[in-house]
């Protein structure tokens, strides 16, 4: 089974933590810094189990998903402090940790981890494949990780001012 590659990374920003939790962790019906729907089976607040699917761009009210988007899952949920999810897609898991602590007065550390796992069938050239890839997708991991702290601060700013 191949193992995940993962990378971590952490930011502060100006921002109290219920400010930045509310940015980050609640799933909106669409993220505008992302230019990403999200679609959360029932209703309610979202936790630990809380399933949804995520297509790019914005989906008008009422409009299902296309057939295959992507498939994701709250796997943990501690308010506050850290949300995990998971998402599915056919050749790949992506697992993204965001953990919150204080950083002094009015400020938030915040930390986030992401772990990309491919699926494998078993095949050896796929395996072989998989091992040769292994740096570029350690290099796309980063990269996610350095996008999503550089894009903190726009996701504190789309919400409405408290």
């Amino acid at each position: 089974m191949p193992q995940p590659v993962t990378a971590s990374g952490t930011r502060e920003v100006p921002h109290a933590r219920h400010r930045v939790w509310g940015a980050l962790a609640v799933l909106a019906p669409y993220c505008a810094v992302c230019d990403v729907s999200y679609v959360v089976d029932g209703a309610g607040a979202p936790g630990r189990g809380t399933r949804f699917v995520c297509v790019p761009g914005r989906l008008d009210e009422g409009v299902q998903p296309p057939p295959g988007a992507p498939q994701g899952e709250i796997v943990e949920w501690v308010p506050q402090e850290r949300v995990t999810t998971r998402l599915r897609l056919t050749p790949e898991t992506w697992t993204t940790t965001i953990e919150l602590a204080d950083a002094g007065p009015g400020a938030t550390r915040v930390t986030i981890t992401v772990s990309h796992e491919p699926h494998s069938s078993g095949r050896l050239a796929q395996r072989l494949t998989q091992r040769l890839m292994r740096g570029g997708v350690r290099e796309m991991v980063q990269r996610t990780v350095a996008g999503e702290l550089d894009r903190l601060p726009a996701h504190v700013e789309q919400l409405p001012a408290t």
